[in-house]
């Protein structure tokens, strides 16, 4: 017999692993500033944050349709996109994998960073 938190643990560690091969997809597009955060302890929703950087309106665009077609192959289904890049953030929700890509201005003022300070770093990708 599983127990519940044996439950919770096989989710999260796919979460883990959706994570890890988002942060693929966005280096490979040259993203910047990448950060995956553990949310369990402090969020209900999400097991992981990721927060990411691109410099210009057109890779920010290329890093979101390259992970949602990365990520959709029999994965995960993107629940929920909003902004966009003009608005210097754009918020992908993967239910338990929340992907945030941000121009550096957009980064700055959100400064989510600060806001999830008690959350655990599991990667930092300068």
């Amino acid at each position: 017999m599983v127990n519940d938190k044996t439950k919770i643990d096989d989710v999260s560690v796919k979460s883990f692993e959706i994570a890890r091969e988002i942060i693929g997809v966005a280096e490979d597009l040259q993203a910047h500033d990448i950060l995956l955060l553990d949310v369990r302890e402090i969020c209900s929703y999400a097991d992981a944050f990721i927060l990411l950087s691109a410099t210009s309106d057109r890779q920010i665009n290329s890093i979101r349709e390259a992970i949602d077609k990365n990520i959709f192959k029999g994965k995960r289904a993107l629940l929920r996109s909003e902004g966009d890049a003009q608005s210097g953030w754009i918020l992908m929700d993967y239910s338990d994998v929340i992907v945030h890509i941000f121009s550096p201005t957009g980064r700055n003022y959100y400064d989510l960073e600060r806001i999830w300070r008690d959350a655990k770093n599991l990667v930092r990708i300068q």
